[in-house]
């Protein structure tokens, strides 16, 4: 490659402040959220491959220098409407609190700046390392528990194959020597978004097809799960042949990622047997070159350069309507104390007990006011409820989270051991319910401490502003229109759970529960909503600033 094959079109000098001042723009603009992804790449193991990516996308960007030097690059105004689209996804994303999607969008910006200030030609000649950039968002933590659910089916199937007898419950399972439970760790999602990532820079820079680069990346998203299961598997089986000696504790995980690693570099040295050569890397003759012409890049070269100007100016237009609604639909309130009280919940023959008999409480972070209470029937039938209140929220303070669960993984008192979705066919209230079945105390218990083992049997719902969910995307949806539409965010979480043994057949305790109560649950939230939008209204002072989680 000479030094004038390398020597770009002068409209390169013409069109790269303009660039530069866009990409600018976006990340001051939308600064928050970059260090919001940020701080989650720091924190989070599962996404510290995150950080290797931008370097990766620039180096990408470097080795199609001698192409993108031939072009002649020139702004397109027709990618305002795609940055139209993501600005509005930020914003949406932003209105509910969802991590993913404003990171996907804020990613989305800085990617459309290319075609935007420096044409569609520019930009194709470089798609692969521009979409590369998607890989900086954290995002893939929902299938989690789809992942954990399979590495516990694989395990003890497996153990059961190798003669071990296993009894398991949910995610917990006991063998002879002892007891295990997959947890979060386990799930394999770490090598899965780490295998993923290499797997796909692997395939680009050794396949110049688009059927084997596509091949190549579905095995670089299958191999890490099984691998997971089968490590998961033998970390078992070492423990108990071991006595319990070995792969017990944190070493575990330091065994897991030594096999991890053999399993790629396995993978890579396969992979590389079908890797194909690299296309002449010689810029084609100067009469083949694709040219900036005007139906290339969407638009006519003015005699002057005003267009290069105006593009970034009319970005920075466009992206400020979105962070105006933003700050005009969040900046109404001062978050005003909201209250629950139990005794509103006492009626059709239900009354609070003074002193419950279930000791629960669902894993739900930071609401703005919260209630817990037991009502027992005249027979002594006891439900136990529980209202999480949701207003004016943001990534530290959110009904919908994966951190907002009925049980922890790791906790102490209660484990989960099935879920699944119930109609209800009688009365008010929502149609469908989150049904839950949770263990007390241990799997391992034996004896006196077996037959005082505790059951519970659990329903969850959500209130959104006054229309009973269950689903977390419904919720999501109706929260960010409601909040589009001014009319708040308030939500809340309504949790009640009874003993299994008192549950009845088919539920019938909850059932009956909410039937009789549910007016009273409804009017308790609305009454609270609207004593709170009395109170922003009366003295209105913007809500505290958020941190994304």
């Amino acid at each position: 490659m000479t030094r004038s094959e390398l020597q770009p079109s002068p409209d390169w000098r013409r069109a790269l402040p303009g660039f530069l001042l866009a990409l600018a723009a976006v990340l001051f603009l939308f600064q928050d959220t970059g260090l919001a992804m940020v701080e989650i790449w720091n924190r989070s193991e599962t996404f510290a491959h995150a950080f290797v990516v931008p370097p990766i996308a620039l180096w990408l960007i470097w080795r199609q220098r001698a192409v993108l030097a031939a072009l002649s690059p020139w702004p397109d105004w027709r990618f305002l409407g795609p940055m139209a689209v993501a600005a509005l996804v930020w914003l949406l994303g932003e209105l509910v609190a969802v991590n993913a999607a404003t990171q996907f969008a804020f990613t989305a910006l800085l990617i459309l700046v290319v075609p935007l200030t420096l044409g569609w030609p520019v930009a194709r000649s470089i798609a692969f390392p521009l979409g590369f950039l998607f890989f900086c968002v954290p995002f893939g933590e929902f299938v989690m528990p789809q992942l954990m659910e399979w590495t516990a089916n694989f395990t003890v199937a497996a153990l059961r194959a190798s003669g071990i007898p296993v009894f398991r419950e949910g995610l917990q399972f006991i063998i002879p020597s002892g007891n295990w439970s997959v947890v979060e760790a386990c799930s394999g999602i770490r090598y899965l978004m780490a295998s993923v990532m290499v797997g796909t820079l692997f395939a680009y820079l050794n396949y110049r097809s688009l059927k084997r680069r596509w091949i190549f990346v579905g095995v670089a998203a299958a191999l890490p799960l099984a691998a997971n299961w089968v490590r998961a598997y033998l970390i078992v089986m070492l423990g108990h042949l071991s006595g319990n000696k070995l792969a017990t504790g944190a070493d575990h995980l330091i065994y897991g990622w030594v096999f991890f690693g053999i399993v790629m570099f396995a993978m890579f040295m396969i992979g590389a047997r079908w890797a194909e050569p690299d296309p002449d890397p010689r810029p084609a003759p100067a009469e083949s070159q694709p040219q900036a012409a005007p139906q290339d890049c969407g638009a006519s070269k003015p005699a002057n350069a005003a267009l290069l100007w105006i593009t970034p100016v009319a970005l920075v237009a466009l992206l400020a309507v979105p962070l105006g609604l933003l700050h005009r639909l969040v900046g109404e309130g001062s978050g005003a104390p909201v209250t629950l009280s139990a005794a509103d919940l006492n009626g059709n023959g239900w009354t609070q007990r003074a002193e419950p008999q279930i000791d629960f409480k669902p894993a739900f972070e930071k609401p703005r006011a919260e209630m817990q209470a037991s009502y027992v029937t005249p027979e002594g039938e006891e439900v136990r409820v529980y209202l999480g209140y949701y207003r004016h929220q943001h990534y530290d303070s959110k009904l919908i989270s994966s951190n907002n669960v009925l049980v922890q993984s790791k906790d102490k008192k209660w484990a989960q051991v099935s879920a699944a979705l119930r109609e209800r066919t009688t009365g008010s209230g929502p149609s469908i319910v989150r049904a839950a079945e949770l263990r007390g105390f241990s799997l391992a218990s034996s004896g006196v401490e077996a037959a005082q083992d505790k059951r519970l049997r659990v329903w969850q719902f959500y209130w959104i502003n006054g229309r009973p969910l269950t689903r977390d995307w419904q919720a999501k949806l109706w929260g960010a229109g409601y909040r589009l539409l001014g009319r708040g965010d308030d939500a809340a979480v309504v949790v009640l759970a009874v003993d299994k043994a008192t549950a009845g057949s088919d539920d019938a305790l909850l059932e009956r529960y909410l039937s009789d109560n549910w007016g009273r649950i409804d009017s308790l939230l609305r009454n609270s909503r609207d004593a709170a939008a009395h109170t922003d209204a009366a003295q209105p002072v913007a809500p505290p600033k958020g941190a994304s989680s």
